[in-house]
């Protein structure tokens, strides 16, 4: 009995096969690539939402809070409020000496607040999801490249039988497995992607939730400070 050595089927492939193979070489080495990055860096988002969320309603003002915001690199809430600080900044300073300002006038002014939060969310949400988009194609590609492997080689043995005039089984079993392994690779590649594509899109789903409620509680807080000083 002859054992499955996948790297002898390889070589004795044709020359299509091989190249169908080496693609999904190529694929599944970048999911992987993805995966770990991914991995690591929602683990860091996670850590320093945790700290900002703890530092910013322990911080006496939003000065205070701004500060330690500066420090995180990787919270997408902390982006947030850096973004929406700063338009707090230009907003004061245009009501500078501005004491007939209505606080219908000033709510209205807090629509440019809204949609710097906004904006700040989506480049956040577009920083997370970045890559994604590859393992959603790798999981559906790679089985089709894997069967067009397969196809070729079958057309391949079926060649050389009538080469060789004959369907023995001998003649015909070796270039159908090394065909037969396109397939297998290509949903070897292809299961781990839509696994690990649907489990950090949920991820990803939940850090919009979390920029969400924060971004709402942000601005809570300056309209209440807003009403408190009319």
């Amino acid at each position: 009995m002859h054992d499955l050595n996948i790297l002898s089927m390889f070589w004795n492939a044709g020359l299509m096969v091989k190249f169908v193979m080496l693609l999904l070489l190529f694929f599944s080495i970048m999911s992987w690539y993805i995966v770990f990055q991914k991995q690591m860096l929602f683990n860091k988002v996670r850590k320093e939402s945790e700290d900002f969320l703890a530092n910013f309603w322990a911080s006496k003002n939003l000065a205070e809070a701004y500060r330690s915001a500066l420090e995180l690199t990787y919270c997408p809430e902390a982006a947030i409020f850096k973004s929406g600080y700063a338009e707090l900044q230009k907003i004061g300073k245009s009501k500078i000496n501005d004491e007939k300002r209505t606080l219908e006038m000033r709510l209205a002014g807090m629509d440019n607040l809204k949609r710097v939060l906004q904006k700040a969310s989506i480049t956040e949400t577009a920083l997370l999801t970045k890559s994604l988009s590859f393992l959603a194609t790798t999981g559906s590609a790679t089985p089709f490249i894997g069967l067009f492997g397969t196809v070729w080689g079958i057309m391949a043995s079926f060649k050389e039988i009538g080469v060789r005039g004959s369907a023995s089984l001998a003649v015909v079993a070796p270039g159908i497995s090394e065909a037969l392994v396109a397939t297998a690779a290509g949903l070897a590649v292809a299961i781990p992607a839509v696994v690990f594509y649907n489990f950090y899109a949920n991820q990803v789903e939940d850090f919009e939730g979390n920029m969400e409620n924060f971004s709402a509680d942000f601005l809570n807080l300056v309209e209440r400070d807003l009403i408190s000083r009319n």
